[in-house]
């Protein structure tokens, strides 16, 4: 930006000068006039025995900035001997050649001639009058012959930015710009935004202090302050409290190649120099500063977050309340008794009798109910007061049962399973089983949130030290510091995992002090009736939705490509432990032990990790996930088609092993092909294994970067598919959806598509580089305080709960219902 040439000063000072350039010079200074004139173009040659110096004076103003730009330019393509520009003021000296040049990637070199650079400005005085500032510059080279060259020396009329006004102007990797902001009373935090219509060429915004040099050039930019790669869009947040001295510059340069902010890099330019190259890399840039959120918005933002999550405590105890209410009322009534239980039956009955053999394993057979009514009699049952650990009692068959039924084998593959067949277990045994998966998933929430805790801090440290803002992907439109954090909002936002899990850890925990009660007095509800409560799993559940409000703030301390598997490792738990416990509903006594589950768990987030490495472009990882994503779901479907009964092994070697595969491929594939022994099964594994070969397919095809959430995907279409499954088949069998389960899968569904269509409206994205990403930066649209992905962190917290509160109270309807009556499916 040129500015108008200074008023001339005094003749004294003017003869001053000019002895001193003379002096300096060696000798009379030519046709130039040595004291400079601002707003002059001086024109000359310079050699090994010939050099200029030319001195410009300026008055300064009581507390005015002033601040001076040298434009150069030389027609020398001579990289051998360029021409050295020295600049001398009262406090430091600034140099450079021409041609200019610039390293690029792979050592391409970048050569410019035209150069224009801003001298660091005077602080400003005390003094109540105008002080006189003098400037030197020397233009020399060691060139054997004349090189000519031209001199532009302008004052800067626009260099101090004010708030809320836009300023425009143009730089070049030769042309670097730098303005100067000072903080106005009252405000203590600033955005800078800066925007342009072009996305290229590549540049660098930079904030720094009030310190002499100035690092403005591609090769040093990163020294000093805090910078941001840019192409469309970058904005940085500035505190008061960072610079002592209440003001900044804030620095702009053009890099010399575009492959920082995703562009490509020319094929061969080495060695090619041309002045155009100026024209060729030249940005219009645009930058306005605007205040920042005050600390009201803070305090108020955090009420929002706390107050709105505890409205959640507060409406669960209002239903627990009215649920005491009504409960004392029908015992009051002796409305629950033995007889009401065995009305609920035929209310509750599954489909009729009449249903040909065959056609659904939910449908009544007698001869068979009539068995499981027998088996699961008290009088069958283990002692109460049996509180063994025994893996071998755990797993043992029953020596009571009669001979027939005593095989596992028998009983699981018969065509029509009740609940009473596969609930035959010590229920303290069982509940000893399950609650291992509570205990081991802390263990596991301690031993991973610890040295993720440690990196993330690593990463918030490394950012605020080196000013390097490119590492972490945030929205910088709404990314709102607090202490060290550089987005403390996104961090907030999550307080909803917590808060919600813990309330459901109390719920379940309510649940099952009532059971454990109800158990005391030997309750024959408890005993004989519904689904068997095991609470293992719910609090593994609460425990997880905690823990993923952990390492999802852990994530978005820094987020970035690196870290994002702490965002989705608790998600595949929970969506997992989801799957498990919808399966252990009416599966209690073969669903998974807690150490195979987690193992499995294990192996997901493993295969995660080496995604995150190799995922990228190797279709080697493509083929081989696809293979073993594939393998596992036919394994895991032959598993839950035979109630885990499946076992390919043969009498004599391994020819019978082959033998017995063959006979049940023949049996189970052929001669029934017309009709499946378990039609209801085979319908949803068919349709299960149709959706993971598609992703399989798919994988392998578009090769997605973002693996992690390629596998969360996985999880969460299987879970919704086994959760529509279990809802159907529950609706088919005519039991009854409680008015809290429907309002649950209402709000559910709701809250649900809610919250996706916030969690597409991409703020950022670590798949880009990180100038890209914040092409897609957009400001605050919650209390100016958060923004979408926020409002994605509320309301999938909210709707996590609801999907574990679908989880518990999908069965009420059945408490009253004798566990010979429940279908298994």
């Amino acid at each position: 930006m040129a500015g108008r040439a200074a008023p001339a000063p005094g003749a004294l000072l003017c003869a001053l000068l000019w002895a001193a350039a003379a002096a300096a010079a060696g000798g009379s200074p030519g046709d130039n006039p040595a004291p400079g004139a601002f707003g002059h173009v001086y024109r000359g040659a310079v050699n090994i025995s010939a050099e200029r110096v030319y001195a410009f004076a300026y008055r300064s103003e009581p507390g005015q900035v002033d601040a001076v730009r040298v434009y150069v330019n030389s027609s020398s393509e001579n990289l051998q001997y360029p021409v050295l520009f020295v600049v001398r003021q009262q406090k430091g000296v600034l140099s450079w050649q021409v041609p200019l040049i610039f390293r690029g990637l792979y050592q391409r070199t970048y050569n410019y001639q035209e150069v224009s650079r801003t001298l660091c400005p005077t602080e400003p005085t005390p003094e109540t009058r105008p002080s006189d500032q003098i400037i030197f510059v020397d233009v020399a080279s060691m060139a054997p012959f004349n090189i000519a060259y031209e001199l532009l020396v302008t004052r800067l009329e626009n260099f101090q930015l004010e708030t809320n006004k836009a300023f425009n102007f143009t730089a070049s990797p030769s042309q670097p710009q730098y303005f100067l902001y000072q903080f106005p009373q009252g405000v203590d935090s600033v955005i800078i935004n800066v925007v342009s219509d072009a996305a290229y060429p590549c540049s660098v915004v930079s904030v720094q202090d009030i310190v002499c040099p100035v690092y403005d050039l591609d090769h040093n930019v990163e020294f000093n302050g805090v910078y941001q790669s840019m192409t469309k869009q970058a904005a940085i947040t500035v505190q008061r409290k960072d610079f002592p001295g209440e003001q900044f510059f804030v620095v702009f340069v053009i890099k010399p190649e575009d492959y920082a902010c995703g562009g490509s890099v020319p094929s061969s330019i080495h060695g090619n120099v041309n002045r155009t190259w100026n024209l060729q890399r030249t940005k219009n840039l645009q930058v306005t500063i605007v205040p920042s959120i005050k600390k009201s918005v803070y305090v108020q933002a955090m009420f929002f977050s706390f107050l709105g999550f505890l409205s959640f405590y507060l409406g669960s105890v209002i239903v627990a309340f009215v649920h005491y209410i009504r409960v004392q009322r029908k015992a009051s009534a002796g409305r629950l008794s033995p007889e009401h239980g065995s009305g609920m039956m035929t209310s509750s009955h599954p489909i009729s009798a009449s249903t040909p053999e065959g056609s659904s394993y939910g449908a009544i057979d007698e001869s068979s109910s009539s068995g499981g009514r027998q088996l699961s009699s008290p009088e069958r049952r283990p002692p109460a007061g049996s509180d063994t650990d025994s893996s071998v009692e755990e797993e043992s068959d029953f020596d009571t049962m009669p001979e027939i039924e005593s095989d596992k084998n028998i009983i699981r593959t018969k065509v029509f399973l009740y609940l009473s067949d596969l609930s035959r277990k010590d229920r303290r045994i069982v509940s000893k089983k399950y609650k291992i998966y509570f205990w081991n998933i802390i263990t596991i929430a301690v031993f991973y949130a610890l040295p993720v805790i440690q990196l993330v801090i690593t990463y918030q440290t490394v950012v605020n030290v080196t000013g390097n803002q490119d590492i972490c992907y945030y929205n910088f439109l709404c990314a709102h510091p607090l202490g060290v954090l550089s987005a403390f909002n996104n961090i907030l936002s999550n307080v909803g995992h917590m808060m919600l899990g813990f309330l459901f850890l109390l719920i379940v925990l309510r649940r099952d002090i009532l059971h454990r009660r109800a158990m005391e007095m030997k309750d024959v509800y408890t005993l004989d009736y519904g689904i068997p409560k095991h609470f293992g799993l719910f609090y593994a559940m609460g425990i997880a939705l905690m823990m993923e409000g952990v390492l999802s703030a852990c994530y978005h301390v820094c987020p970035n490509y690196s870290n994002f598997q702490f965002d989705t490792s608790f998600m595949y738990m929970i969506a997992g432990l989801c799957m498990l416990k919808l399966y252990q509903t009416r599966h209690p006594d073969i669903n998974a032990s807690a150490y195979s589950a987690y193992a499995s768990f294990a192996v997901v987030i493993s295969l995660a990790v080496l995604g995150v490495v190799f995922g990228k472009n190797d279709m080697w990882f493509w083929v081989i996930f696809s293979m073993i994503h594939v393998l596992a779901s036919l394994a895991l479907s032959t598993q839950i088609y035979y109630m885990g009964r499946f076992k390919i092994d043969g009498p004599d070697s391994d020819v019978g092993m082959f033998r017995r595969a063959v006979m049940v491929l023949y049996t189970d594939c052929i001669q029934q092909c017309s009709r499946p022994m378990y039609m209801d099964r085979m319908v949803l594994l068919i349709v299960g294994n149709l959706v993971n070969w598609s992703f399989a397919i798919f994988g392998l095809v578009y090769r997605p970067r973002d693996f992690a959430s390629y596998i969360l995907g996985i999880f969460i279409c299987n879970l919704l598919l086994y959760l529509a499954f279990y809802i159907i088949m529950k609706l088919r069998s005519s039991e009854k959806l409680l008015p809290i389960p429907m309002f649950c899968i209402v709000a559910t569904a709701v809250v649900w598509a809610a919250a996706l269509y916030f969690f597409f409206q991409t703020l950022s994205s670590w798949e880009e580089t990180p100038a890209e990403s914040r092409e897609k930066n957009r400001p605050c649209i919650l209390l100016g305080f958060f923004d979408d992905h926020d409002v994605w962190h509320f309301l999938s917290a909210a709707a996590l709960f609801f999907s574990f509160l679908v989880l518990l109270t999908l069965d009420d309807d059945l408490d009253t219902v004798r566990r010979d009556k429940i279908p298994v499916f």
